[in-house]
């Protein structure tokens, strides 16, 4: 049985969903689940999300193959939050870096700070 009552979805059913790379510790996407996909996510240790721009279920890499095979989940105190640390295989960002989190803010402008990766 998978245990997902502690969890508490917003008014649309969602919940903030973070990726961590479980090595390294580096932030790679922040997503949202739905109870559906969450519970897909902790039955098959792959990540699960819910598209909120396509409203369906995503099951990351299905398309790309850079799947994020989950190591451990975690719940914040509040339980409106949730922390996966996994391990990626390829970029976990759709514009080809291994974050989503390729930008930094420097002297007033959001500068890339990171290579892409090659395919």
């Amino acid at each position: 049985m998978i245990d997902i009552d502690k969890c508490k979805f917003d008014d649309k059913g969602l919940v903030t969903a973070i990726a961590q790379d479980a090595d390294s510790g580096q932030v790679l996407m922040l997503a949202y689940m739905n109870r559906d996909t969450l519970r897909e996510t902790l039955e098959k240790k792959v990540m699960v999300y819910y598209s909120r721009s396509r409203q369906k279920r995503w099951l990351k890499g299905e398309t790309s193959g850079h799947v994020q095979r989950v190591r451990e989940a975690f719940i914040d105190c509040d339980g409106d939050a949730l922390l996966f640390k996994v391990e990626q295989s390829g970029a976990a960002c759709h514009e080809n870096y291994y974050s989503c989190f390729f930008r930094k803010y420097e002297d007033g402008m959001w500068n890339i700070c990171a290579e892409k990766i090659e395919e």
